[in-house]
């Protein structure tokens, strides 16, 4: 029998990880205006790495073995590394808040790569509910108006569905891996591998780096690679590791409820009529697709 404490204490490290998470649409969003995205991105994960720097020694007695070098290398690849590059260029074209409502696919692509990879079965009922969660995505991405948040709504939204298939290989790589290898350890190599991966874009001529670095700016890259790259990364990867994937991505629908309040709050954001209907799409097909039958425990 799972103690209580089993039981809940995943749930509460993601649900924790989930409005660290919405906060970083509406942080990275505000700090663009003042920074390159690029340095942003960087900023964090050296902040982060510098967080597990005095953990090295334990990390070293980890069982790690050959076979988990090429999942592990895959699973940073995929976040931080192309997941940021992706979400940093959706920022810049679309609102936090809409591209927080396109994370309510995660779950969706998680379920059917499961499927298709893992052999894991997929209902009829969650296929359709990916089809009409899609179709409310396409919906709210349409339905958006250049505005001075989002200049190019459909390109936003695009990037951050990409960024969704990111993040898909991430979860199924990191559930793979957190049977032999501890979440605070492959969070700690997520990001190191994205410190040393998005370090060479100082050298590119588009990026700019600032003369001084603004006060609010760094508050917003120290929050983002203290609470956010560490403390929701790893509360999620702890989760992963003790609920099955499908109910892990389950949690990411929380992100747009934490993101769009703060994005109203914090920079002023605004959905339209038809939006805030697409959006209700997008989550009655998430909600379709949870298969809630009861499954047999594992021997």
């Amino acid at each position: 029998m799972i103690s209580a404490q089993g039981r809940y204490l995943p749930t509460l490290a993601m649900l924790t990880a989930m409005a660290l998470w919405g906060s970083s649409f509406v942080a990275m969003k505000y700090s663009f205006f003042e920074l390159n995205p690029l340095v942003v991105v960087l900023g964090r994960l050296l902040v982060a790495s510098l967080c597990f720097l005095p953990f090295l020694g334990a990390f070293v007695k980890v069982p790690l073995r050959r076979h988990h070098l090429l999942p592990m290398l895959g699973m940073a690849l995929c976040e931080p590394c192309l997941y940021f590059l992706f979400e940093a260029a959706a920022l810049q074209q679309t609102s936090a808040s809409q591209a927080s409502m396109i994370t309510t696919m995660l779950p969706l692509l998680v379920a059917l790569t499961a499927g298709l990879f893992l052999g894991e079965h997929v209902s009829g009922k969650t296929i359709l509910g990916f089809f009409l969660a899609a179709l409310g995505a396409l919906w709210l991405t349409f339905a958006g108006t250049s505005t001075e948040q989002a200049p190019n709504p459909v390109l936003g939204n695009f990037l951050e569905f990409m960024a969704m298939v990111c993040a898909t290989g991430y979860i199924i790589l990191m559930k793979y891996l957190s049977r032999d290898l501890p979440p605070f350890f492959l969070t700690a190599v997520q990001c190191f591998v994205g410190a040393l991966f998005f370090l060479p874009v100082l050298l590119l001529p588009q990026v700019e780096l600032p003369s001084t670095l603004p006060l609010s700016g760094l508050t917003i890259i120290l929050y983002l690679g203290t609470f956010v790259s560490v403390g929701a990364y790893g509360l999620y990867n702890f989760g992963i590791s003790r609920i099955p994937a499908s109910q892990a991505s389950s949690f990411i629908n929380l992100i747009p409820v934490f993101s769009v309040v703060l994005g109203f709050l914090c920079l002023g954001e605004r959905l339209s009529f038809w939006q805030l209907l697409a959006s209700v799409l997008v989550f009655c097909g998430v909600i379709l697709s949870q298969d809630r039958q009861p499954q047999a425990a594992a021997g």
